[in-house]
């Protein structure tokens, strides 16, 4: 009898974040493939979870998929976490995913902390059609993606690391114009959780003369979307 993978998101920063099933199943599983094991043994320690933890990050992981593939048809059961939220959402996760599907053995994904949703939702921006671009590339290929992106009609959600987010905040500013409605969010769920909404040329402002620290997700208006978003009814945006 095969074993089954289990993907638990974990907290991206508010340890009551987690929920019931997550700390459930991590206590059950055989074992734990974590990002960095040194970034969740506090995590797991808080919660009473006492497993064989092993590395499974960018480095590893198609090397070490094909021995947990082994290990989940020797019928163990397997959880899969990152340092924060969802795996394979912009972390580890997608590659092993896919070789367990070809092997035929289950897959159970909980729900559970991911930063773009809080994010989104807290922006203010419309939320009925949106795309995740995660990270951008960072020099090959940026160009082009924010040219297409400049005519983009739907909610667009980017992640930053915060050395970066002025240049991205110029650039943004160059293609999709100074006055594009725009939400930045960092440190959610964390002590110092602030979200920053307004024009591009606003928000740019605001951060030339404040806090660059900790993680960033960026969420800019369509194409469509009217300057004046708070004045318009469901129906007309």
């Amino acid at each position: 009898m095969t074993g089954k993978l289990y993907l638990v998101p974990t907290p991206i920063g508010n340890l009551e974040d987690i929920t019931l099933r997550a700390i459930r199943v991590l206590k059950e599983v055989d074992l734990i493939l974590a990002e960095d094991t040194r970034t969740s043994a506090p995590l797991l320690k808080h919660f009473g979870v006492d497993k064989k933890v092993y590395a499974h990050h960018q480095h590893n992981e198609h090397k070490a998929s094909s021995e947990i593939v082994r290990f989940l048809k020797e019928g163990q059961q397997i959880a899969l976490i990152t340092d924060a939220g969802t795996p394979a959402i912009s972390d580890p996760g997608f590659y092993l995913v896919r070789e367990v599907l070809k092997n035929d053995i289950a897959i159970e994904c909980l729900p559970g902390a991911t930063a773009f949703v809080p994010a989104l939702v807290n922006s203010g921006l419309p939320t009925d059609r949106f795309i995740f671009e995660g990270f951008l590339p960072v020099k090959k290929g940026r160009q082009t993606r924010l040219k297409e992106l400049a005519e983009e009609p739907r909610t667009m959600i980017i992640y930053e690391s915060p050395h970066r987010v002025l240049k991205s905040l110029d650039e943004f500013i160059v293609v999709f114009g100074e006055d594009r409605l725009a939400s930045v969010s960092r440190e959610l769920t964390k002590i110092f959780e602030e979200t920053i909404r307004g024009s591009l040329a606003e928000i740019k402002t605001y951060y030339e003369t404040h806090t660059l620290k900790g993680e960033f997700v960026l969420v800019l208006a369509g194409k469509e979307v009217k300057k004046n978003i708070k004045n318009y009814t469901e129906d007309e945006l």
